[in-house]
């Protein structure tokens, strides 16, 4: 009987995951795994060869600030090189990007290692360490023999992903499971705060946005088309030095800064809580859109922590995000948080430009919505379809019907009241009894059929221009002259006025259109200077 060759020598233990952190038990394990003191989940032992590695697949490397990838792959793949260093662990670490599920995922993974590792993982030198038992699974279809690590030891350890949860929770015995140099790491980056607010972040989906429902496409197109008039109002009022761009979406407004001879030795900052905008900021940095090298991007929240240190920004603005901060979150007083954080971070003299659309000044003045179209249309579920076809439903409607949509949809995504009497009904022209403040919200919200659930949570009419100057001088900041609401006539004859006309349902005349939008250069006083006494 011929001899039985032995299989080959593992020379590659794949360890696909996350990796936000590194467990005492991990480390323990792979020793041992290497170590030979391991088998496999049909029973075998696993041989490695003397110059076996572990080859950390770091997935989700392009992928951060959100509750499922709270750490960036930077931070990651330095903590698994610190700890398996200190702990001579001979390891690799590759990232992977972030791919949506597949059941070609192992092979992603696989193939990424080749290319950055200049050789394959093959079955037959490779055994993957993986302890879920779906991803085990791809990898097994392909070949390799698995390595339950968690999963396969009777002390039933925890998990990592179970102990940033407890540290989430302020359960300090996070620090015990996890592996020492893991906790140094956490520790000395302040990681632990910053995973902390990310899962604590109420106004912050899953993967890192508002709303689940916002077209980024369209949503970035019209805020880029609008950045040249948008800079041009708050331009004159800027003042040079470090610059910060709350709600940057994507940088147009500071594409347009960076152009600015007067910024040229300014520090531009750009800071927006949505994932896919910082991610599509910092894209275009590196295609080289922006004049000023000086241009930084950060995801991050104001209103969970300062961003800046007190008294370092010259200027600060907020374009079109105050209404999503009021209706993301806890209303006005939201608003009387980013306005106290905005104070603190701005220097003597500084100031804040706010612009943003405003709620009338009469809001419960009770008007006639004159609309085109037939009212008698019934409202329609969309919050199950797929977003092209809810955004073709709502384009296709009247704007009478598109009211009707409108006061099914908003009240629901929003919280907020819509009170509609149709006082007639008719296939060419319906009229709608309401508060002059639903027919604003309504006005506002209907032109944006691409992303219609998205902004139906938004409310565009929670403040007035008195609510903004109370509000601003509450906290410390002094009004410049020219401050204050006004009405955009090109919006108005353009999109609020086109279809629609506001009457008195008393008289029947006309009812003049309402201020549209507010401006605000809100100063931080200078220090009073000591004299003296």
């Amino acid at each position: 009987m011929p001899p039985v060759t032995p299989p080959p020598a593992i020379r590659h233990v794949l360890f696909p995951g996350r990796h936000h952190m590194v467990t005492a038990f991990q480390v323990a394990y792979l020793g041992d795994l290497l170590a030979g003191k391991v088998v496999d989940t049909a029973g075998e032992p696993v041989t490695c060869a003397p110059d076996a590695r572990v080859v950390w697949a770091l997935t989700s490397a392009t992928h951060s600030g959100t509750r499922r990838n709270p750490v960036p792959a930077h931070r990651r793949e330095a903590m698994v090189e610190t700890v398996t260093t200190r702990a001579g662990l001979p390891s690799l670490v590759v990232p992977v990007a972030d791919v949506p599920p597949s059941p070609r995922f192992a092979h992603t993974v696989l193939a990424t290692c080749e290319l950055v590792l200049g050789e394959a993982l093959t079955p037959a030198e490779t055994v993957v360490a993986c302890s879920t038992p779906d991803v085990a699974a791809l990898y097994a279809a392909e070949g390799f023999r698995i390595a339950a690590v968690e999963a396969g030891d009777p002390r039933d350890p925890v998990r990592p992903w179970d102990v940033l949860e407890r540290m989430v929770a302020g359960d300090d015995a996070w620090r015990a499971l996890a592996h020492p140099d893991a906790v140094a790491f956490y520790e000395r980056y302040r990681l632990d705060e910053h995973v902390r607010l990310v899962h604590t972040d109420p106004t912050v989906q899953d993967d890192g946005d508002l709303t689940e429902t916002r077209d980024y496409t369209t949503y970035t197109a019209a805020f880029d088309d609008a950045s040249d008039r948008k800079w041009a109002q708050v331009a004159p009022h800027v003042r040079p030095g470090r610059v910060v761009d709350l709600g940057c979406a994507a940088g147009g407004l500071l594409e347009r800064a960076a152009k600015d001879p007067r910024l040229a030795e300014s520090d531009l900052y750009g800071v927006d809580v949505s994932r896919h905008l910082v991610a599509e900021a910092e894209h275009r940095r590196a295609q080289g859109v922006f004049a000023n090298p000086n241009v930084f991007f950060a995801q991050r929240n104001l209103l969970l922590g300062p961003v800046f240190p007190d008294r370092s920004v010259d200027t600060t603005t907020t374009i079109a995000l105050t209404h999503e901060i009021s209706s993301y979150g806890r209303g006005r007083d939201d608003l009387e948080l980013l306005a106290a954080r905005i104070f603190a971070h701005t220097r003597p003299g500084g100031v804040w430009i706010n612009s943003d659309v405003l709620g009338p000044a009469d809001p419960e003045r009770v008007v006639d919505l004159v609309l085109d179209g037939d009212a008698a249309v019934p409202p329609r579920d969309l919050s199950g379809l797929p977003r092209a076809e809810a955004a073709a439903h709502v384009a296709a409607l009247s704007p009478a019907a598109r009211l009707v949509q409108f006061a099914r949809d908003f009240p629901a995504l929003s919280g907020a009241a819509v009170e509609v009497e149709w006082v007639e009904v008719g296939q060419v022209r319906s009229v709608a009894r309401t508060p002059l403040r639903t027919a604003m919200e309504y006005l506002y919200t209907r032109d944006y059929t691409d992303s219609w659930l998205s902004e139906c949570h938004e409310r565009f009419c929670d403040m007035t221009g008195d609510d903004w100057r109370a509000l601003l001088e509450g906290v410390g900041f002094e009004l410049e002259p020219g401050s204050g609401p006004w009405r955009n006539d090109w919006f108005v004859e353009n999109r609020l006025r086109v279809g629609a006309a506001l009457r008195d349902p008393v008289t029947g005349a006309p009812v003049e259109w309402p201020d549209t939008h507010v401006l605000t250069v809100a100063r931080r006083p200078l220090a009073p200077v000591a004299t003296a006494g």
